[in-house]
């Protein structure tokens, strides 16, 4: 049996759903590292993931403390859900988390959006939920490329080569 040949990534699609912290980051990491890379990148955000490129919003990310199966405490027990309902928590996790991430030196949502358009990267938002949301593109940073359909989106990104990924 022949093996055959793998096709290199050429392209990427990233889409980001979510305002909290840790999926808009993962999702602003990996375009980056994919521009990096020199791979065609293409970050496509959607309904609560336009906060993060909302400029009202994309400042005031939190980190989701209830329901988070992959929060931990200090020494690595396990977060209790039920305390992440408590009021001022989530948001001093939210201080934490974003204290850490600056000792890193990661840069916040707008820089990181810079970085990537500079690279040759490209942002979208996504029509349907701009207008479930009432935004318009004034509502938006201004490295955002073009509000899009899902459609044009997936025309914008067909060929080998190209791969989708959901955070």
């Amino acid at each position: 049996m022949e093996k055959s040949e793998k096709i290199p990534l050429q392209k990427i699609l990233i889409i980001c759903s979510k305002a909290n912290i840790e999926d808009v980051y993962a999702a602003l990491v990996m375009g980056n590292g994919a521009v990096m890379e020199g791979i065609e990148t293409k970050i496509f955000f959607t309904f609560f993931g336009l906060d993060a490129i909302t400029k009202k919003q994309m400042n005031k990310l939190h980190t989701a403390t209830v329901g988070n199966p992959g929060m931990r405490m200090p020494g690595g027990l396990a977060f209790p859900t039920l305390l992440g309902a408590l009021p001022g928590v989530e948001a001093g996790v939210s201080a934490m988390m974003k204290k850490q991430m600056d000792a890193l030196d990661i840069p916040p949502v707008d820089e990181f959006l810079e970085l990537i358009t500079a690279g040759g990267g490209e942002i979208y938002a996504c029509k349907l939920a701009m207008d479930m949301f009432k935004l318009t593109k004034d509502d938006l940073h201004e490295e955002v490329s073009d509000v899009i359909t899902v459609g044009d989106l997936y025309e914008m990104c067909d060929g080998p080569g190209t791969q989708i990924v959901f955070t």
